[in-house]
């Protein structure tokens, strides 16, 4: 949560400030608020409760001035609601130093206690002010070293934390620690950047350095010094970002997430492109890395949300074509409850962002448990795939919008293509099948952009007719199922409505009792060619619930005129094999949801009490 953007160079740091911010605004918006050392040397703040338009609002009226050094944030609120006062910047030593703060101090009562027990009074509720005061503290008791106040500090803090500091005494410097939580370094020409990702300065430079876990970085216009917590130098590792700034803009849609839906069939596209060599999977990540594999009996995946629902998809490929047990967990209960791992478990981990804290941490008990590590992931230079044995990338480009939708294609796409490797090298898998999924795996781009320019307009008026519904229930099975969880969940953070997904077996086990008149119920039907037993199951579920009054919107591939007699609308996808309908089925209920928000006139970019990056437990 929470994102934080520093610079130091010869520009005016404000503006290079807010428009770093307005790029990370999809890891929290409850406020902002910069802090900048303005051309007299004299540090300026402004903050302010609600999204960055608050603040820039302000800073219209009351800018800070030309200062060349500068820290902004955005807030996703923890400790304190989101007001003026627990708004960061937060400023101590007689305001001349100002802290930003991303992550949760978990032993800030007992610090709090310790500095008001010294005379130290506080303005805000939160763990950050606390982190404040001992560095302002520290400070005076290192003579004024920015940086061996950071050394003494960051060893008294509990908890995940990306703290980042300025001093007036100290103009062109900004120094920064990270523990859990993201931080990466951005490089310029005479100018250098700080942010929790690379949005925040990408407009400015592609090339990055990433911070590794227990690190302090001191930046100033032409130099970047990286040491470990007791002061050893430390060279971080370099990589360049590999899209720019245009493509995180909305480029003229109404939204990110209108302009992200349009995408899907890009990020499987890009997820898929070089990695299919003479009709075989080969994923360069993973080159030299077979031996990893060789032993494994069992694997387990992690994740939460709908990087979680992305892994249940990917265990039916798993199981298919690798032939090894799958469990699918959510990361943030597998660490608490003394998970049964070791050397021949393989624990892969889903995460968009890299930086979600429940699976980074899940990771590393993996890792201490013995287990081998792989890490799925969108986000270049980021802590899961670092604290990994090895990674696959997804190649979606940057998503903005805090509901995954292309993130979570690519998420499953990139699961069938190491599926697909790991049945290879188990010698579990036919050639004659694997080049029939590779097949299907080059089609899916195009048949996605079919839903799009085919149903995309019949779905949002289906929205719209539905923008007063209180309540939608989604059904599947088999790899339908998942699909069914995910298009409950964005249709909850979207709408702010009552939506619950369900394996369709489980109906007459319980939940057949929520159907009622006029109830809407999304079914995903699998196809009736390549799995006849399993569509003959759902056309008498949807029967069963018909048959109660439920109003059935059935995903159904072309051609399906089974269920026609049934469903009182029928949404269309291309034909498929079994194991690759999600992919496809999934599109409509990410329009549909989007297509209600907007109905409703909500927000389907920033919903509320959500951010995209949960970088705390």
């Amino acid at each position: 949560m929470c994102g934080i953007v520093g610079y130091v160079g010869p520009r005016q740091s404000q503006d290079i400030l807010v428009a770093g911010l307005a790029r990370l605004e999809y890891r929290g918006y409850d406020s902002a608020g910069i802090a900048v050392i303005d051309e007299s040397g004299t540090l300026g703040m402004r903050k302010r409760a609600g999204k960055l338009s608050a603040l820039r609002e302000a800073l219209e009226t009351d800018p800070i001035g030309g200062g060349t050094t500068g820290i902004g944030h955005t807030r996703w609120a923890t400790h304190g609601g989101p007001t003026d006062e627990n708004a960061h910047p937060h400023l101590a030593d007689d305001d001349r130093l100002a802290v930003i703060h991303n992550g949760i101090i978990e032993n800030f009562s007992d610090l709090k206690a310790e500095l008001v027990a010294e005379g130290v009074a506080f303005r805000s509720e939160t763990d950050t002010e606390v982190a404040a005061a001992l560095l302002a503290r520290e400070y005076r008791a290192n003579g004024g070293d920015l940086v061996g106040a950071f050394r003494g500090v960051v060893h008294r803090l509990d908890g995940a934390f990306t703290l980042l500091a300025t001093h007036e005494d100290h103009p062109g410097l900004v120094v920064g620690a990270r523990r859990n939580s993201p931080l990466v370094i951005g490089l310029g020409e005479g100018e250098n950047f700080l942010g929790s990702d690379v949005a925040a300065f990408v407009e400015h430079t592609r090339r990055a350095l990433a911070i590794g876990q227990d690190e302090i970085v001191a930046i100033t216009p032409d130099d970047v010094a990286v040491t470990d917590f007791d002061g050893n130098p430390v060279q971080p590792s370099p990589f360049e970002v590999s899209w720019d700034a245009s493509a995180a803009d909305k480029g003229g849609w109404s939204s990110f997430m209108a302009k992200e839906v349009s995408e899907e069939p890009e990020a499987v596209a890009n997820t898929v492109l070089g990695r299919i060599r003479d009709g075989r999977v080969v994923i360069p990540e993973l080159d030299g890395l077979d031996e990893l594999f060789a032993d494994i009996t069992r694997i387990v995946i992690l994740g939460a949300g709908t990087a979680a629902y992305a892994g249940l998809v990917g265990k039916y490929a798993i199981e298919q074509w690798a032939r090894i047990p799958v469990e699918v967990e959510l990361a943030h209960e597998f660490r608490y409850r003394d998970p049964l791992v070791g050397p021949d478990t393989l624990v892969i981990s889903i995460s968009q962002s890299g930086e979600t804290m429940d699976t980074l941490m899940a990771i590393k008990e993996a890792a201490r448990l013995g287990a081998k590590t792989l890490s799925i992931c969108n986000t270049q230079g980021a802590t899961i795939p670092r604290e990994s044995d090895a990674i696959v990338y997804t190649h979606a480009g940057p998503e903005v919008a805090v509901a995954s939708t292309k993130a979570f294609v690519a998420q499953i796409t990139a699961l069938y293509l190491f599926a697909l490797h790991l049945g290879r090298v188990r010698g579990s898998l036919s050639e004659e099948d694997a080049a029939a999924a590779v097949t299907q795996l080059d089609e899916l781009p195009a048949k996605i952009q079919w839903i799009l320019e085919n149903e995309q307009e019949r779905i949002e008026h289906l929205a719209h007719w539905m923008a007063d519904t209180r309540s939608v229930l989604f059904l599947g099975r088999h790899v339908g199922y998942p699909i069914a969880l995910e298009g409950a969940l964005k249709l909850k953070e979207l709408s702010y409505i009552h939506a619950e997904g369900f394996a369709a077996g489980e109906l007459k086990h319980g939940p057949i009792a929520l159907i009622e008149p006029g109830q809407p119920v999304f079914v995903v039907v699998p196809s009736p060619g390549g799995a006849p037993t399993l569509h003959a199951k759902v056309v008498s579920n949807i029967q069963e619930i018909r048959a109660r009054g439920a109003r059935v919107i059935a995903i159904a591939e072309q051609g399906d005129s089974a269920v026609l007699p049934h469903a009182d609308e029928v949404l269309r996808i291309p034909l498929a094999s079994p194991l690759f309908e999600p992919i496809l089925a999934v599109v409509p209920l990410h329009i549909f949801a989007m297509g209600l928000a907007t109905a409703k006139g909500l927000d389907v970019d920033q919903p509320r009490n959500l951010a995209k990056s949960v970088t705390v437990e």
